[in-house]
């Protein structure tokens, strides 16, 4: 028996439900999760399917049968084989917090993977991916060189067939041309403080400002730096007696988190971008558990 997963997005109307679960059962197919979502604030309705082909229908015929139904509701979907790894090209910088804790994660299947390489614009975590037997590709970042080396991400890209790109503390702006090609497909972590402090040093400005909340934000990337669409967000309490020291740690910690969650949605499709906003649907039963301990 195969596990599928159905996502589907349309204008509100009544039907959809049952159309699809009708679908499903007409091809000997048990659902096992499901989660629906209407927004009345747009009028778009979401769904997300979990279920099993009982009768060994393959995807491909899933699909064809499918177009039917969604062309009747002018529905945007897609049927995944849930055993497939999605193909997931991180990128990292100087800070090494989040790269090792999915590095960890993935190892030991909590984290459902493919990862087809590593870039980063400086040597420092070379020995690291290299010894996971993970490619490992320095592409420097210059102002003079910018264009080529986005370039050069690019292509790498698409020659591993690239699904989806994280940038684990990767500290270089992309252009917008990148961006909007890669849209929905760019994940980003970086910190969230209220109120917020930009610049150098944003932890030793909390610090100074007495800030009692170190946050995370892990959103996708648009042309609007750290302005995309919110996947998953968390917090961290902080008492007077922490140092500014404690504050970057805390804070690593929780970016790490909220990184490996936000990845973890995505690769089992429960993210639907809803205009500024996003649907993430919860996780299905079984999803977070691990192929092995330690």
């Amino acid at each position: 028996m195969k596990n599928y997963v159905l996502t589907g997005s349309c204008q509100t109307t009544r039907g959809v439900v049952a159309a699809i679960s009708g679908f499903l059962a007409a091809k000997g197919c048990n659902i096992v999760d499901s989660s629906q979502f209407d927004d009345r604030d747009t009028g778009k309705f979401f769904m997300r399917v979990s279920f099993i082909s009982e009768e060994g229908v393959l995807r491909t015929e899933l699909s064809e049968g499918f177009m039917t139904v969604a062309d009747k509701f002018g529905m945007e979907w897609d049927i995944f084989d849930a055993q497939q790894r999605m193909k997931v090209l991180l990128m990292v910088s100087r800070f090494g917090h989040c790269l090792n804790d999915l590095l960890y994660r993935w190892k030991i299947g909590a984290l459902p993977i493919e990862i087809v390489g590593v870039v980063s614009n400086h040597f420092d975590y070379q020995k690291l991916v290299v010894n996971h037997d993970i490619p490992f590709h320095h592409i420097p970042v210059t102002k003079a060189n910018k264009a080529d080396a986005e370039g050069r991400i690019m292509a790498l890209a698409e020659s591993t067939g690239t699904e989806l790109i994280v940038l684990a503390r990767y500290m270089q702006i992309l252009s917008d041309e990148m961006c909007q090609k890669m849209s929905g497909r760019i994940i980003n972590i970086h910190h969230s403080f209220l109120p917020s402090f930009k610049g150098a040093n944003p932890y030793k400005q909390a610090y100074t400002r007495g800030v009692k909340l170190i946050g995370a934000t892990a959103h996708y990337v648009t042309a609007d730096l750290d302005e995309g669409p919110i996947i998953e967000q968390d917090i961290v309490r902080i008492t007077h007696a922490q140092s500014a020291e404690d504050y970057v740690s805390l804070g690593r910690d929780v970016e790490a988190q909220v990184l490996a969650r936000a990845i973890h949605a995505h690769i089992h499709h429960r993210t639907f971008i809803n205009g500024n906003r996003t649907v993430v649907f919860p996780p299905s039963p079984g999803s977070y558990a691990s192929e092995r301990m330690g």
